[in-house]
Parts: C-alpha cells; structure tokens; sequence
C-alpha cells in the first residue's frame, strides 16, 4: 500500500449569499482592471512582493500534488540584459524572418506589439516560469509528474492575479524558441521555460489597448433544468 497524505478536516465558512455574491461581483471588477502592460516604471519593487506571488501560485492544483513548477526571480541588470539581447533576437526572427505566418502578424497588430522588448532592462524584476517535465528524487531517478502544463498553467494564473492584487503589472511574454533561457539561468534539463513576466509598476504614462473583453453569453453554455 502506498503512502497517503494525512487528511484533515475542511470546514470554510459558507457565506450567505448576498455576502458571497458581493464578493464575487468585486473579484470580477478587480479582474476587469488587469491589464497587460508593456510601459513600466522602474521603480523598485521589494522581493517580498514577488516572493508572496509565487507562493500564492504555489497553492495551486496540480496533478497528483507534484507542484511541477519552478519560479526563477532575476533583478541582476546583467541577466536582465542578456535575456532581452536574446529575446529580441528570437522575436526579431519571428516578426521579421518567417516564422510567424501572415495571419497571426495580422491577429497581433491591433495591439501594437514587435519584437523590440525595451522593458526587460527597464522592469526590476523579471520571472521566468518553468515547467518540471518531471521530478527528480534524492537518488537522481526520475519522478513522473501528472498533467504538467496544465498545473502550471493554472499556477501561472494565480502568480498574475496576485500581482494584480498587489497593484503591480506583468505581461505573458513567450518568445518562441524559449530554450536561451535555460541556458542564462543555468536550469537543468528536466525544467523547461513556459512564460517570461516582466513585472514592476506602470509607468506614469502607461497606455494599454482598449479592449473589449468576449460576453458570457459567448463564452459560457448552460445546461439546467430551469
């Protein structure tokens, strides 16, 4: 028989409705104000702000508990140098090299993107997410981890709301390929890259694309019996 974690009792309080309600109308509103950023301040941000991020990432599901994921925080200038030289140089062979086919050049024009990335330098912190394709134990043997990309998927989720709520701005960065990163933050082979968030303040004059986010008539279906 295998191991099992020790169970212990779960009694969160149930909210009455109104109170429940009330909070959810405000976690939506609070949620509709997340934007990504791509002007940043580079006004400091404290370490503590970054390290309660990824501990509140870390308290997300995974498959079968295995926590697949690994934050590496960078606020060495140097670094953040090196990872935007060679983000551009991916980004720049997308945009203008053929990698990216017409169509999505077109999707991504509107909001007004290239591959010049200016902000890594000027961000004070950049965290790279990285996903454990799988575990290693004490022995060196490997650990199968369990629906990997979708538990840090939704860990990565969860890094970006706390941000929100700390008043702080990031973006999803996935230069395509991710692999230099590995190699300037010297990770091991079982961990790949899955998302770059550049992450400070906005800066004073910050703008972001007006956009309209899809209604949930569009992005919900309901099957009930009322």
């Amino acid at each position: 028989m295998t191991d099992r974690y020790p169970f212990i009792p779960y009694r969160p309080e149930r909210l009455p409705i109104d109170v429940a309600l009330e909070r959810g109308q405000r976690a939506l509103a609070e949620a509709e104000a997340r934007r990504s950023v791509r002007d940043f301040s580079s006004d400091p941000v404290p370490r503590r702000a970054i390290e309660l991020a990824i501990q509140a990432a870390s308290t997300a599901p995974s498959g079968a508990h295995r926590q697949p994921w690994r934050f590496v925080a960078v606020s060495d200038p140097a670094l953040k140098r090196e990872i935007r030289v060679a983000a551009e140089a991916e980004e720049r062979a997308s945009y203008e090299g053929g990698r990216m086919p017409e169509e999505w050049r077109a999707a991504l024009a509107p909001l007004g993107t290239t591959w010049k990335k200016p902000y890594l330098e000027v961000v004070p912190w950049i965290v790279v997410a990285f996903e454990q394709t799988y575990g290693v134990a004490d022995d060196g043997s490997r650990i199968k981890n369990y629906y990997v990309k979708e538990s840090v998927g939704i860990a990565c989720g969860m890094f970006i709301n706390a941000l929100h709520q700390m008043g702080l701005a990031t973006l999803t960065h996935t230069p395509s390929p991710m692999a230099f990163l590995s190699k300037i933050l010297g990770r091991p082979a079982n961990e790949k890259p899955y998302i770059l968030f550049p992450i400070g303040y906005p800066a004073s004059d910050a703008q972001v694309p007006d956009l309209k986010r899809k209604s949930l008539d569009s992005v919900s279906v309901w099957l009930t019996d009322e």
